[in-house]
């Protein structure tokens, strides 16, 4: 179904294998995945932003062997 955007759109930047669609699709499939860990506010971007976090632990511990397969989508 299309979409009316009333407003701007601002893509700041896209690196390697991002993906930005600007009309109609079926399906968009991860051709590659990365896992990152990150503590409270780590992963926080905007132009104008303030975090506040008094303790900040991350659990890095993982137990399974397989987060998502990507195979077959390349």
């Amino acid at each position: 179904m299309p979409a009316i955007v009333i407003g701007g759109i601002k893509v700041t930047s896209v690196d390697g294998n991002g993906t930005v669609n600007m009309g109609d699709v079926l399906q968009i499939a991860p051709k590659s995945t990365l896992k990152a860990n990150s503590g409270a506010g780590g992963g926080n971007t905007a132009e104008f932003l303030q975090t506040n976090t008094f303790c900040s632990v991350t659990n890095t511990i993982d137990s399974d062997v397989f987060d998502s397969g990507v195979k077959g989508n390349n």
